[in-house]
């Protein structure tokens, strides 16, 4: 709860935020990032706006992306009319969920006796679907790959995050997407890091550490259209 409610707090200022007139201004002539995600993101979204204040305008999807499915459905409402410079994207924690309509634990996880939420075959397609249309925006694709899955989640197996990673990496392959190595990243973190024993979210710190290689990947890729650009000038 505490987690969510910190979310909810640091998302207002990113999603809903207040500007003076000059500031508007100033803030439509930065290129524009779109970041779409699960919680995880949600989390390190203000990371990323404060590392890349000045240089682009960082916004998240509305509410939580939640698996490949949901990324379907809403996929073209998330993009809107805006022309998006860099998009960076990831689904997969919860696609590889299980979950039990019984189950009282948050979020309804069950990994013994509750249902797979998209099979490993199920998500390399729809992830080659949600490429091909985030394609079409013709903004900077970025993947950021599963973060790692820790010994003791309720709804998760410990080296799913691996086999999905496998597939949404033929996928990237295929459509000559950069990514973003949050796996490796989180993989790293010592158990101080996580929000709690068997939990994949994380603390202030972690979601720090996220952010900030999100924001190098982001400005990696802003600052390499910027030279493409002078060059053809």
């Amino acid at each position: 709860m505490k987690t969510l409610l910190t979310i909810s707090l640091l998302l207002t200022g990113i999603l809903c935020p207040t500007l003076p007139a000059q500031d508007e201004a100033k803030e439509a002539d930065l290129p524009k990032v779109l970041i779409i995600g699960d919680s995880i993101s949600l989390a390190f979204t203000p990371h990323v706006a404060r590392q890349l204040d000045g240089k682009a305008t960082v916004k998240h999807n509305q509410g939580n992306a939640q698996h490949s499915g949901t990324g379907l459905a809403k996929l073209d409402q998330w993009i809107g009319d805006t022309h998006w410079d860099v998009i960076h994207f990831n689904w997969g924690l919860w696609d590889l969920c299980y979950r039990h309509p019984k189950s009282k634990v948050q979020g309804r996880r069950d990994k013994v006796n509750g249902t797979l939420t998209t099979t490993l075959e199920q998500y390399e397609k729809n992830l080659d679907e949600l490429v091909s249309r985030l394609k079409k925006t013709d903004a900077k694709l970025i993947w950021a790959n599963t973060t790692v899955v820790p010994e003791k989640e309720a709804g998760r197996v410990r080296g799913d995050d691996v086999k999905y990673n496998e597939a949404a990496a033929r996928i990237m392959n295929k459509h000559g997407i950069t990514t973003n190595d949050l796996h490796s990243l989180t993989k790293t973190f010592p158990a101080d890091q996580f929000d709690g024993p068997g939990n994949v979210h994380y603390t202030q710190q972690g979601y720090q550490k996220i952010g900030q290689q999100v924001a190098e990947h982001i400005l990696t890729v802003l600052e390499s259209e910027q030279r493409e650009s002078a060059n053809k000038q």
